[in-house]
């Protein structure tokens, strides 16, 4: 069983010493950064705190569109007078996106789950809750709650397995060592949270034109080196014709993970002419993370991403050449 990372005493001081908080997500939020921030929300405004729950958006899954309304992009200048931030699932400012540039010179506590990146820039007592053994940011949140002293309501857990649920594919990305993650999700399961409610959240409320779109992007799919790696892509023309919300990249690569042979996947999509994001997918050994970092990203080892500068082409030029230590 793998040793998870307690929760550090100097963040349970950081939050019973507090009276305000702005809780930051990751710039195009997923379920495991909406369900453990508005959780920790709840869990805080229970204990007499201020919260304030900020994402810079924009919110393309389905799945969390229904919490948006609940964010703020940024917070006011009245919001941040004695206000302290937590952030959750990430650790690097680049990726609050434009939410970064509000919290600077406000006292920080960091709260992910990934291996990746650089820790925010702080002073030496920033409190950092990292545990890259976590199978999600909500996994981390749920003992921050009991930590805290307070069992999970109806409404955080239900906030919490939506957030495990998307981290591990429902259950499908763990190994032998992941017994405490079920018996996290019984806990879950015990205070009301529904598998069946979120996995139909998550897998369902599709758009037609997703299914089309996801035949387009399946149809440009290339074998690359003997087989081991996929590639595909995404187009602004693609943006154009069927919308952000057509976007069902979980689905994607799901099915591309089912090709005997493959051991890694990459899905570029043109996000204006001269920048592109990458989303990469591995199977056991082979760390995209570290690949993703490469190019000023970061993510798990077996699911990673970047933002990079440069056409289509040419960005699938270089991410293609990225593997080639790995599979040459």
């Amino acid at each position: 069983m793998k040793e998870h990372v307690p929760v550090p005493p100097e963040l349970i001081r950081f939050i019973t010493s507090g009276s305000r908080f702005i809780i930051a997500g990751h710039k195009e939020p997923d379920g495991d950064c909406v369900g453990s921030q508005l959780a920790l929300c709840s869990a805080l405004r229970r204990l007499g705190k201020t919260v304030i729950p900020c994402s810079s958006g924009p919110f393309k899954r389905t799945e969390v569109q229904r919490y948006e309304d609940q964010f703020l992009s940024a917070p006011g200048e009245r919001e941040k007078i004695g206000a302290q931030v937590i952030v959750l699932d990430c650790s690097m400012l680049s990726r609050l996106g434009d939410l970064a540039p509000h919290l600077e010179g406000l006292p920080l506590a960091i709260i992910d789950h990934h291996a990746a990146g650089e820790i925010f820039p702080s002073s030496p007592e920033l409190p950092v809750f990292l545990d890259p053994h976590a199978p999600s940011s909500t996994f981390m949140v749920f003992s921050l709650i009991e930590a805290l002293g307070l069992s999970v309501s109806k409404e955080e857990a239900d906030l919490l397995l939506l957030g495990l649920c998307t981290d591990t594919g429902f259950f499908r990305h763990l190994d032998e060592g992941g017994a405490e993650t079920f018996f996290i999700a019984a806990k879950m399961l015990q205070s009301g949270a529904s598998p069946k409610k979120e996995f139909q959240a998550i897998n369902g409320g599709k758009s037609l034109n997703s299914r089309i779109l996801m035949g387009h992007i399946l149809s440009r799919a290339e074998s690359l080196y003997n087989g081991r790696l996929i590639f595909t892509y995404e187009t602004l023309e693609d943006t154009r014709r069927f919308g952000l919300e057509g976007r069902d990249s979980d689905s994607l690569y799901q099915l591309l993970q089912s090709v005997a042979g493959m051991e890694a996947i990459v899905i570029v999509r043109e996000e204006t002419p001269d920048r592109c994001t990458v989303g990469l997918r591995s199977r056991d050994s082979l760390d995209v993370a570290a690949i993703a970092a490469a190019f000023g990203g970061g993510g798990h080892r077996n699911a990673a991403g970047a933002s990079v500068a440069g056409t289509l082409s040419d960005v699938k030029e270089m991410v293609i050449k990225s593997f080639a230590a790995d599979f040459d």
